[in-house]
Protein backbone atom coordinates (compact mmCIF):
# COMPACT_ATOMS: atom_id res chain seq x y z
CA UNK A 1 0.00 0.00 0.00
CA UNK A 2 1.34 3.40 -0.96
CA UNK A 3 1.30 6.14 1.66
CA UNK A 4 2.32 8.90 -0.72
CA UNK A 5 -0.27 11.42 -1.87
CA UNK A 6 1.93 12.50 -4.77
CA UNK A 7 0.19 12.19 -8.11
CA UNK A 8 2.52 11.47 -10.99
CA UNK A 9 2.52 14.18 -13.63
CA UNK A 10 2.25 12.62 -17.06
CA UNK A 11 2.51 14.36 -20.38
CA UNK A 12 -0.90 14.07 -22.06
CA UNK A 13 -1.14 12.45 -25.44
CA UNK A 14 -0.73 15.07 -28.13
CA UNK A 15 -4.18 15.84 -29.45
CA UNK A 16 -5.83 19.03 -30.59
CA UNK A 17 -7.76 20.70 -27.82
CA UNK A 18 -9.64 23.86 -27.22
CA UNK A 19 -10.94 25.32 -24.03
CA UNK A 20 -13.83 27.67 -23.68
CA UNK A 21 -12.68 31.02 -22.38
CA UNK A 22 -16.17 31.65 -21.07
CA UNK A 23 -16.26 28.33 -19.17
CA UNK A 24 -12.79 28.84 -17.74
CA UNK A 25 -13.51 32.40 -16.61
CA UNK A 26 -16.97 31.46 -15.32
CA UNK A 27 -15.48 28.98 -12.88
CA UNK A 28 -12.33 30.91 -12.06
CA UNK A 29 -13.64 34.46 -11.78
CA UNK A 30 -17.31 34.05 -10.85
CA UNK A 31 -17.96 30.72 -9.14
CA UNK A 32 -14.82 30.40 -6.98
CA UNK A 33 -15.05 33.93 -5.51
CA UNK A 34 -18.76 33.36 -4.89
CA UNK A 35 -18.01 30.18 -2.93
CA UNK A 36 -14.85 31.37 -1.18
CA UNK A 37 -15.95 34.93 -0.45
CA UNK A 38 -13.52 37.50 0.94
CA UNK A 39 -10.92 34.81 1.64
CA UNK A 40 -10.60 33.90 -2.04
CA UNK A 41 -7.00 35.16 -2.53
CA UNK A 42 -5.63 33.39 0.55
CA UNK A 43 -7.44 30.13 -0.19
CA UNK A 44 -6.32 30.14 -3.83
CA UNK A 45 -2.70 30.76 -2.78
CA UNK A 46 -2.78 27.79 -0.40
CA UNK A 47 -4.64 25.70 -3.00
CA UNK A 48 -1.80 26.45 -5.44
CA UNK A 49 0.72 25.28 -2.84
CA UNK A 50 -1.30 22.09 -2.31
CA UNK A 51 -1.39 21.43 -6.06
CA UNK A 52 2.37 21.84 -6.19
CA UNK A 53 2.78 19.22 -3.48
CA UNK A 54 0.59 16.83 -5.48
CA UNK A 55 2.55 17.53 -8.66
CA UNK A 56 6.19 18.00 -7.59
CA UNK A 57 8.34 19.16 -10.49
CA UNK A 58 12.11 18.87 -10.51
CA UNK A 59 13.07 21.79 -12.75
CA UNK A 60 11.90 24.91 -14.52
CA UNK A 61 11.28 23.07 -17.79
CA UNK A 62 8.71 20.86 -16.11
CA UNK A 63 7.08 23.92 -14.55
CA UNK A 64 6.75 25.57 -17.97
CA UNK A 65 5.25 22.35 -19.33
CA UNK A 66 2.84 22.06 -16.38
CA UNK A 67 1.57 25.63 -16.85
CA UNK A 68 0.95 24.96 -20.55
CA UNK A 69 -0.84 21.66 -19.87
CA UNK A 70 -2.98 23.22 -17.14
CA UNK A 71 -3.96 26.01 -19.59
CA UNK A 72 -2.56 28.57 -17.15
CA UNK A 73 -0.47 30.16 -19.89
CA UNK A 74 3.07 30.34 -21.18
CA UNK A 75 5.53 30.63 -18.31
CA UNK A 76 9.03 31.98 -18.87
CA UNK A 77 11.92 32.95 -16.64
CA UNK A 78 13.04 36.59 -16.78
CA UNK A 79 15.95 36.40 -14.38
CA UNK A 80 17.26 34.63 -11.28
CA UNK A 81 19.75 35.47 -8.57
CA UNK A 82 20.75 33.64 -5.39
CA UNK A 83 17.52 34.39 -3.44
CA UNK A 84 14.96 35.39 -6.08
CA UNK A 85 13.56 34.38 -9.43
CA UNK A 86 11.21 36.32 -11.68
CA UNK A 87 8.77 34.52 -13.97
CA UNK A 88 6.48 35.99 -16.60
CA UNK A 89 3.14 34.46 -17.55
CA UNK A 90 1.26 35.24 -20.74
CA UNK A 91 -1.94 33.90 -22.26
CA UNK A 92 -5.02 35.27 -24.02
CA UNK A 93 -7.00 33.98 -21.01
CA UNK A 94 -5.20 36.43 -18.73
CA UNK A 95 -6.19 39.63 -20.53
CA UNK A 96 -9.55 40.19 -18.79
CA UNK A 97 -8.08 39.50 -15.35
CA UNK A 98 -5.12 41.80 -15.96
CA UNK A 99 -7.33 44.64 -17.22
CA UNK A 100 -9.82 44.34 -14.35
CA UNK A 101 -9.47 46.44 -11.23
CA UNK A 102 -9.60 43.38 -8.98
CA UNK A 103 -6.41 42.26 -7.29
CA UNK A 104 -5.09 38.85 -6.38
CA UNK A 105 -6.40 37.19 -9.52
CA UNK A 106 -3.26 35.09 -9.88
CA UNK A 107 -2.96 33.66 -6.40
CA UNK A 108 -3.42 30.04 -7.52
CA UNK A 109 -0.40 30.33 -9.81
CA UNK A 110 1.54 32.32 -7.20
CA UNK A 111 1.04 29.65 -4.56
CA UNK A 112 1.98 26.92 -7.02
CA UNK A 113 5.22 28.71 -7.92
CA UNK A 114 6.08 29.39 -4.26
CA UNK A 115 5.75 25.74 -3.33
CA UNK A 116 7.57 24.41 -6.40
CA UNK A 117 10.51 26.76 -5.93
CA UNK A 118 10.51 26.10 -2.20
CA UNK A 119 10.76 22.35 -2.81
CA UNK A 120 13.46 22.81 -5.46
CA UNK A 121 15.53 25.24 -3.35
CA UNK A 122 14.78 23.38 -0.09
CA UNK A 123 13.76 26.63 1.58
CA UNK A 124 10.52 28.39 2.41
CA UNK A 125 9.51 30.54 -0.57
CA UNK A 126 6.93 33.25 -1.14
CA UNK A 127 5.57 34.64 -4.41
CA UNK A 128 4.44 38.16 -5.24
CA UNK A 129 2.40 38.90 -8.35
CA UNK A 130 2.76 41.95 -10.55
CA UNK A 131 0.20 42.28 -13.38
CA UNK A 132 1.63 44.26 -16.31
CA UNK A 133 -1.42 45.83 -17.97
CA UNK A 134 0.35 47.26 -21.02
CA UNK A 135 1.87 43.89 -21.94
CA UNK A 136 -1.10 41.75 -20.78
CA UNK A 137 1.27 39.59 -18.77
CA UNK A 138 1.86 38.82 -15.11
CA UNK A 139 5.25 38.81 -13.46
CA UNK A 140 5.79 36.63 -10.43
CA UNK A 141 8.68 37.30 -8.08
CA UNK A 142 9.54 34.27 -5.96
CA UNK A 143 11.81 34.90 -2.98
CA UNK A 144 13.40 32.42 -0.61
CA UNK A 145 15.96 32.42 2.16
CA UNK A 146 18.33 29.46 2.55
CA UNK A 147 18.38 30.30 6.27
CA UNK A 148 14.71 29.21 6.32
CA UNK A 149 15.01 25.54 5.22
CA UNK A 150 12.01 23.32 4.63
Amino acid sequence: MKDSTVVEFKQPIEEPRTISTFGYELIREVLLPEILGKDTPEILYWAGKRLARKFPLSDYGQMVEFFANASWGQLSINHENKNEIEFELSSPLLVSRIKSKAENFFQLEAGFLAQQIGMQKEAIAETFEHPVKKANTVRFTVKWDKKDPI
